[in-house]
């Protein structure tokens, strides 16, 4: 069960932040196992993910922005946008859903890594 509200009972996501939601995680999910698979040593990650929509009905998204926040060890740019570019264009199937229908945007920052944070556990859900 999903917890669904609307906007007069804000208490819970609304199906369209659902879909911002799904695309998230769907694409975090790919591109911390390509991460791993590629030895890179990611000790913390979320993604950001901002949806715009029309102003006529059915308002559907025009434009999404997913914005990957890693922090870690040495990690290589060029892993990073590569892992990102195969969820985008290979394995994420909410990207693939929306593709065509609203323009998706990825980026990344990788954030300076602090001394005491400690890596992500090995049987994190990837």
């Amino acid at each position: 069960m999903v917890p669904v509200d609307n906007v007069s009972t804000p208490e819970a996501a609304s199906p369209v932040q659902l879909v911002l939601a799904a695309l998230g995680g769907c694409s975090a999910i790919d591109v911390l196992e390509i991460l791993r698979k590629k030895r890179q040593r990611v000790t913390g990650y979320e993604v950001r993910v901002h949806g715009e929509r029309r102003s006529e009905h059915p308002r559907i998204f025009t434009r999404i922005e997913l914005v990957h926040r890693l922090r870690g060890r040495d990690l290589s740019p060029a892993a990073i946008a590569d892992a990102i570019r195969l969820s985008d264009t290979k394995y994420c199937s909410v990207h693939a859903m929306l593709e065509g229908k609203a323009e998706i945007a990825s980026r990344f920052e990788i954030v300076p890594e602090s001394p005491q944070a400690p890596p992500l556990p090995a049987d994190t859900p990837r």
